[in-house]
């Protein structure tokens, strides 16, 4: 997650509190999204950020996950999210982003 999207992820929570929001990822590498959701639970795992040492404990999903996708109406996802969906490698993401928030959790 750059030092920007970090800023007004710290700023967000700041504003309206962490109880009042989520993170919606969209990240096409596994690992890189794995550390978003790193970043806005725990912190920055780079320590170069303004998240760093700031456990936000924010919960984090990526825009391909089922519980996620659920939530939309299929043929906006579709218009939207499909083409992309084509050529991530989904399991991976979800794999990764699972595995990361449950570690943090």
């Amino acid at each position: 997650m750059d030092l920007e999207n970090q800023k007004r992820v710290k700023e967000l929570a700041d504003k309206h509190g962490t109880e009042n929001l989520f993170v919606l990822i969209g990240g096409a590498d596994p690992e890189a999204s794995g550390l978003a959701v790193e970043t806005v639970m725990v912190g920055d795992p780079a320590f170069a950020g303004p998240l760093t040492g700031v456990q936000l404990g924010l919960p984090a999903y990526h825009i391909v996950e089922p519980e996620i996708k659920a939530e939309i109406e299929p043929s906006v996802y579709e218009e939207n999210i499909g083409m992309m969906e084509m050529v991530l490698d989904v399991d991976a993401i979800i794999e990764e982003v699972s595995a990361v928030r449950k570690d943090c959790s």
